[in-house]
């Protein structure tokens, strides 16, 4: 949890002690899923420097019904294989802007069936949207992921072709 407690220490985010709590039960229950992918990537030495986790939608997901504007219900359908769920990505200030962001993101979906790949990112964190759309990302609404969270841009980045699939 050290680079969650890091990252989303400073600014926008000021996450606390107590939201780290949190992330870490989420954390533990996710990464029971049967489907759940992660990425770490550390120093040479063993240090944590980044992560990277999701898993695939479910067909029940209610990760759409937290947009403020409903999408078309060909957007929003999911079948369990149809999307991944990028929950975290995240970087250790001092690794940042080497490519680390972008290699978790691909090492967690390398080999990944799923057509497309859905996050929620902070538009008031600039070097992160930067980075998704130069991805391939696309900003198809805005959500309140949680209770009491700040509005986030829900963002999809369709993988066609690239992984032999669509």
């Amino acid at each position: 949890m050290l680079v969650y407690a890091e990252a989303f220490a400073e600014p926008p985010y000021l996450k606390t002690s107590a939201d780290v709590a949190a992330n870490a039960r989420r954390f533990r229950s996710q990464c029971r899923k049967a489907t759940f992918r992660a990425a770490l990537a550390i120093t040479g030495d063993g240090a944590p420097v980044g992560i990277a986790y999701g898993y695939p939608l479910s067909a029940s997901t209610g990760w759409w019904d937290r947009l403020t504007t409903p999408v078309s219900d060909g957007v929003r359908r999911e079948n369990g294989g149809r999307t991944f769920g990028l929950i975290e990505l995240a970087v250790r200030a001092p690794w940042r802007r080497r490519g680390i962001a972008r290699r978790l993101h691909d090492t967690v979906l390398n080999g990944a069936s799923e057509q497309r790949v859905l996050l929620n990112a902070r538009p008031d964190v600039p070097a992160a949207q930067a980075a998704y759309r130069s991805w391939g990302y696309r900003k198809v609404g805005e959500a309140h992921p949680w209770d009491g969270a700040a509005l986030h841009d829900v963002m999809l980045l369709d993988r066609g072709d690239e992984n032999g699939v669509g």
